[in-house]
C-alpha cells in the first residue's frame, strides 16, 4: 500500500491467462479493459502490475504468489482461464493457494452473467483471499470482464479494507462512499 495525497492506494495487479495472448498469437484485450474499470471506477486504487501467461498451473500460481507475498498488492483480478476447454485450469490454480475462498463474489458474478447470457453456466471463476490479498478469476472475454467487474466494484472497497484492517472498514455504507468515484 502507498500514500498517496493522504489516502491510502489500493494497489492491483491484472493477470491474463492464455496461452494464445502468452505466443503473441492473440491481442490481450481483456486485461487492459480490466485495468481501465478499475483504474476509472476505483477510487485511490492503481494498477501497479501486470503480466501475461500460459495456461499453466505453475506459472499462474507463480505470479500469484510473488504479488501476493512478494509486492503485497491488495487486489489482484485474473482474465481468461476459467471455462471449460481443457487448458482452462485458472481456478484450480488459484484455489490451491488461497486461504479462505469468497463463494459469495463466485455466486454474484455469475448471477449476474446468467442475466445476460445462459453461457454464464460455463464459466467456472475463483474467488478468494491469500494473505491480506483479495484475489478475483474473471472470465477471457472483454463483455464478461466488465460485466464481472461492475458487479464486484460495490463491495471491493468494503473489502479490501477488511482484508488490511482499515478502521473505516466497520461502516460499509460510508466506506463505499468514500470510495468509489
Amino acid at each position: 500500500m502507498a500514500e498517496q495525497s493522504g489516502h491510502t492506494t489500493v494497489e492491483v495487479g491484472v493477470l491474463t491467462v492464455s496461452d494464445r495472448v502468452s505466443r503473441g498469437e492473440a491481442e490481450d484485450l481483456s486485461g487492459p479493459l480490466a485495468i481501465s474499470i478499475i483504474e476509472q471506477h476505483l477510487k485511490h486504487a492503481k494498477v501497479v502490475a501486470t503480466a501475461v501467461v500460459a495456461d499453466e498451473v505453475d506459472d499462474i500460481q507463480r505470479v500469484l504468489k510473488e504479488w501476493s507475498d512478494g509486492r503485497k498488492l491488495q487486489l489482484i483480478l485474473t482474465t481468461g482461464g476459467t471455462g471449460f476447454a481443457p487448458r482452462d485450469i485458472t481456478p484450480e490454480a488459484t484455489k490451491a493457494i488461497l486461504d479462505r475462498e469468497a463463494p459469495g463474489m463466485v455466486v454474484a458474478m455469475v448471477s449476474a452473467s446468467l442475466q445476460v447470457t445462459p453461457h454464464a453456466m460455463l464459466s467456472r471463476p475463483a474467488a478468494g483471499m491469500r494473505k491480506q490479498t483479495l484475489i478475483v478469476n474473471l472470465p477471457g472475454s472483454s463483455k464478461a470482464v466488465k460485466e464481472n467487474i461492475d458487479v464486484l466494484l460495490p463491495v471491493l472497497p468494503h473489502a479490501i479494507g477488511l482484508l488490511r484492517q482499515d478502521p473505516r472498514a466497520a461502516q460499509p455504507s460510508q466506506h463505499h462512499k468514500l470510495d468509489m468515484k
